[in-house]
């Protein structure tokens, strides 16, 4: 057994360190064997040596989250559990830049850093994880990203309208009118990372496109970074079409969830077509999120780990 100390100094720093009715403790407790308390300004740990190394490295994952967030949320105490017990490595997250007063964009989980890291290292990029893992939202972000450091000259938002199927002639009201509830998330990503003038004069000017994937096909798109949300709910001839509007100095994300596929039955998802068609082409990256990514309300996490737990085992 060895022993180890982390000076914290306010008082009130440790209640933020532990959370609201330890509840940041409690979570630490129970993804690392070792012995938690405080007194005299330190947090005192022991244990054996890896659980003593893997505490140490939390609170001091989380102290530097407090000296520069000034708070320590439940998505950063899972964080720093997931990068010290997983073997993760400890280089903090990168900010996205993506300035906005009161906003710091930055991946909150190690796998979602792997995420921005692949989008920022090659060109074309898959990603599979469950609601609330932040697939578009980091995608988007990193999309601004590059079009204010003049890396792209466009963004392109795609969302396929399966629900609709592709037909949107019949829905009622002008083009933005149908198009609107489809790309509404889409939206509302953008909406948090611009202001709402900026947001409308980049629309206007067509800088930033938000389109139905119908709408993709006999288009070359050169310098734009193109994201396409909702990617398992495309056919195997859709997705061949939409990678294939990829131009010059361009950028793709594609992003979706396999448990949430929406087409009719005996239809094959062109995201996991794609997924095994496309696994050993150089420059194509893919990544794997998972619950451990989810950073909206706790219970959402509680909730997608239900619904994949089978019904027996309840």
């Amino acid at each position: 057994m060895i022993e180890a100390s982390i000076p914290v100094g306010d008082p009130d720093h440790i209640i933020q360190l532990f959370g609201t009715a330890d509840q940041h403790l409690k979570r630490i407790r129970e993804a690392i064997p070792a012995k938690i308390s405080a007194r005299g300004g330190r947090i005192h740990l022991s244990g054996d040596d890896a659980a003593v190394r893997q505490a140490t490295g939390v609170f001091e994952t989380l102290k530097n989250e407090l000296a520069h967030a000034g708070q320590v949320g439940a998505d950063a105490v899972r964080a720093a559990i997931d990068s010290a017990v997983g073997g993760e490595s400890a280089r903090p997250p990168q900010p996205i830049g993506v300035q906005k007063p009161g906003v710091t964009i930055r991946p909150r989980t190690p796998g979602q850093a792997k995420y921005v890291d692949a989008i920022r290292a090659h060109d074309m990029v898959f990603c599979v994880g469950p609601a609330g893992c932040g697939k578009t939202y980091l995608a988007v972000a990193a999309a601004i990203e590059a079009l204010r450091e003049q890396r792209v000259r466009k963004i392109v938002l795609v969302r396929p309208a399966v629900e609709a199927g592709e037909n949107l002639g019949f829905l009622p009201g002008d083009l933005q009118a149908k198009i609107n509830p489809y790309l509404r998330p889409l939206l509302d990503a953008l909406g948090e990372m611009l202001d709402a003038d900026q947001l409308k004069r980049y629309m206007a000017e067509d800088v930033i496109e938000v389109a139905p994937l119908a709408y993709m096909r006999g288009r070359t798109l050169n310098g734009a970074f193109i994201i396409m949300d909702e990617g398992q709910n495309t056919t195997v001839s859709q997705m061949k079409m939409f990678l294939t509007r990829m131009g010059a100095d361009s950028k793709v994300v594609i992003s979706g969830d396999t448990s949430q596929i929406d087409l009719p039955p005996h239809t094959r998802s062109g995201l996991i077509d794609a997924l095994v068609r496309l696994s050993d082409i150089p420059g194509i990256a893919s990544t794997q999120l998972t619950t451990a990514d989810i950073v909206r309300h706790p219970l959402v996490q509680a909730i997608v780990d239900a619904y994949e737990e089978p019904m027996e085992h309840r």
